[in-house]
């Protein structure tokens, strides 16, 4: 834990105001932290934060279906007591009549204070945040970064062992393809001191560039397998993604990897007591519904945790404070 005197926890706090975020490179390490106290703040203090944000308006342009991302995004907004306006499907919008990105948000820059943007083309949130006159969060865009998502992963993380360092992190199922993946390892090769056990098959393995990530840390350490039953027993966490049918070209590949992995309750009885297992859903069969029982699933967890990153981050981005949250407070390292 570091300390912080007053100017520092000032500083980190109002060099937030204003900001977009479309990947967590956006934010530093201390910013992170200061969201994550922000997150257990709001969690053990809702009734303190309900008009935190009175008088807000959040657009959430939503070009790509989601259900969890969108309604997190807008519950997070309306429990700071601000408003929500915007649209869940491209087809809703004037870019139907072909109106770029570009101009979209910056007409709905004249009636919101922040926008929440997914889109399935990769670059599409660092196109509207360079357009946007208010602040821009990436709600995941195409199989690059999902930014809030992993906000969540790492609060999940912390709440069940008190630290997001000194892990072994396995990461299972489409790991090419798959944006959380790539966010949450690139995430926490920035704390450091996690070893990432890299859990797919051939054809869905890590990209290079992830792989640089981890091999440039100075401190994390990786390893690439196969197996999950055999990989399972080493874990702290972990991590399980569907193999997504949207991201194939054909169908056939598809239907032959999508059972490659699946978690159910024998090969929990392979893990550690201790192991959480997290999964940004929605699930299609990776993971058995016999282990939603199991304590160390941690997936619908996530969720709300989820909700409430996300009104640390909205309210942060505004600038308007937590009624009794303290900034000088430590920050976890």
């Amino acid at each position: 834990m570091t300390s912080l005197t007053a100017q520092d926890g000032a500083d980190i706090e109002s060099q937030l105001i204003g900001k977009s975020v479309v990947t967590l490179d956006d934010l530093t390490t201390d910013q992170i932290s200061l969201l994550l106290r922000k997150g257990n703040y709001i969690e053990h203090n809702m009734a303190k934060v309900r008009h935190a944000c009175d008088g807000r308006i959040l657009a959430t342009l939503f070009y790509e279906p989601s259900t969890r991302t969108r309604l997190s995004f807008e519950t997070a907004m309306l429990r700071l007591g601000g408003h929500v306006i915007g649209f869940s499907n491209a087809q809703n919008s004037s870019v139907s009549k072909g109106e770029t990105i570009s101009d979209t948000v910056r007409v709905v820059s004249n009636f919101a204070d922040i926008i929440a943007m997914r889109h399935p083309k990769e670059g599409a949130a660092l196109v509207a945040a360079h357009a946007a006159d208010v602040p821009v969060i990436n709600g995941g865009d195409g199989g690059h970064m999902h930014p809030t998502q992993t906000l969540a992963d790492l609060f999940t993380i912390q709440a069940r062992f008190g630290r997001i360092t000194n892990l072994v992190v396995g990461l299972c199922g489409d790991l090419m393809f798959g944006r959380t993946v790539h966010s949450l390892i690139e995430t926490l090769c920035r704390f450091g001191n996690v070893h990432f056990v890299l859990i797919s098959p051939d054809e869905l393995k890590t990209p290079r560039y992830v792989i640089d990530r981890i091999e440039a840390s100075g401190t994390c350490s990786y390893e690439e397998v196969h197996d999950l039953q055999d990989a399972i027993g080493k874990l702290d966490v972990l991590y399980m993604t569907r193999v997504q049918k949207e991201r194939f070209f054909n169908e056939d590949d598809y239907l032959r990897l999508r059972d490659t992995y699946i978690l159910d309750p024998a090969k929990m009885k392979l893990a550690k007591p201790t192991m959480a297992v997290l999964h940004p859903l929605p699930r299609v069969n990776e993971i058995s519904f016999d282990v939603d029982s199991d304590p160390r699933a941690a997936y619908f967890e996530q969720v709300r945790r989820g909700m409430l990153m996300r009104m640390a981050l909205e309210s942060s981005l505004l600038g308007d404070r937590l009624p009794g949250f303290d900034e000088t407070e430590e920050v976890a390292a």
